[in-house]
């Protein structure tokens, strides 16, 4: 699964700068629309378009490995105990 890491970028961001970044700015100043900011940073495997995640590296001047990272899943119970069990 693809995890957007865009919650981390905010508050580097409002870290060095030492003031508070707010999605809303970061949506005025993207042109990306507040609601799929907050569907990145809340939901786990967001569907979200190259174009967006290129608005995003431009603001926050990153690469896009900077905005996203990949979280294998977890082996199921099932599917463990299966792998685990002896022939």
């Amino acid at each position: 699964m693809i995890r957007f890491r865009l919650a981390e970028l905010i508050a580097d961001k409002a870290f060095k700068e030492r003031r508070v970044v707010s999605l809303t700015e970061v949506a005025e100043a993207t042109g990306v629309h507040r609601a799929t900011l907050s569907k990145m940073a809340n939901q786990p495997g967001a569907n979200i378009g190259t174009e967006v995640i290129d608005k995003l590296c431009r603001y926050f001047d990153c690469q896009p490995g900077d905005l996203l990272t990949y979280v294998p899943p977890e082996p199921s119970v099932a599917s463990s105990r299966t792998e685990s069990s002896p022939p």
